[in-house]
């Protein structure tokens, strides 16, 4: 793998852009209802936690209020800062350690194995996520889970078509002109569920994030935030939906 793709000069934009935003709101609430039974399952037990390509950490807090163990970890240097700033302010630091790698050299770094590894909206900005996961595996404790998300290649197709562009499509979603804070490179589910089954991995529940969000025409049906959120937490792990989100996520663990 490639040292990939970093948001560094550019953090404020990013926070804003994905964090502060409905988009951000709805993904953030989903994963955090899909993620609630493993605190939930966990009782007494301490467990570990590895956040790769954390950003600024949001995600992870559920975990350290529970009283656990978060090593988190991002490219950027500038991002691992604001995180540490918003862990500070939430009087979460003594859960934390921090790293600043990409997700290649965190086997150099780290040589434990955790209960719980999070990998969100990470490996369509690599240049070879097959062997992501490969190493995303090693991180794994025998009886360990991973919450995996991942932009989706279908969604971003039917999106594309039904907004019109089709010569996008029809050019493979492929630009001249790349944007960079938009991945590039969306996954396609079938892909993801071969390179898990090759390495002994099931995934356990699917779930669709943003299934509605991003195909309403009127833009500002996109701010019923509240109507939105409901929508999805009652349809999101439901087919035909849970194939069309944006993004999606997939709770994995050894077979």
């Amino acid at each position: 793998m490639s040292n990939d793709h970093s948001f560094e000069g550019i953090t404020g934009k990013f926070s804003r852009n994905i964090y502060a935003t409905n988009k951000g709101k709805l993904r953030l609430a989903v994963l955090q209802r899909d993620l609630q039974p493993w605190l939930d399952a966990a009782g007494n037990k301490s467990l570990r936690v590895l956040d790769v390509g954390g950003g600024m950490g949001q995600l992870s807090q559920m975990f350290a209020r529970a009283g656990y163990h978060v090593t988190h970890t991002d490219i950027s240097p500038e991002i691992v800062a604001e995180a540490k700033s918003l862990h500070e302010r939430e009087g979460l630091s003594a859960h934390y350690e921090y790293h600043v790698a990409p997700l290649q050299q965190l086997p150099d770094l780290l040589k434990q194995r955790f209960d719980v590894v999070l990998c969100h909206a990470v490996l369509e900005w690599l240049a070879d996520p097959q062997q992501a996961l490969a190493t995303l595996k090693t991180f794994l404790a025998p009886a360990g889970q991973l919450s995996l998300m991942f932009y989706n290649r279908d969604a971003k197709i039917l999106a594309n078509i039904i907004f019109g562009n089709f010569d996008y499509v029809q050019a493979d979603l492929k630009v001249k002109k790349t944007v960079r804070m938009s991945p590039q490179q969306p996954l396609s589910p079938a892909d993801v569920a071969q390179w898990l089954e090759h390495l002994g991995l099931q995934v356990t529940q699917k779930t669709g994030v943003r299934c509605f969000h991003d195909y309403l025409r009127n833009r500002d049906d996109q701010q019923r935030f509240d109507e939105l959120l409901a929508l999805e937490l009652r349809y999101n792990q439901q087919s035909p939906f849970v194939d069309i989100g944006r993004y999606l996520h997939w709770q994995i663990n050894h077979a």
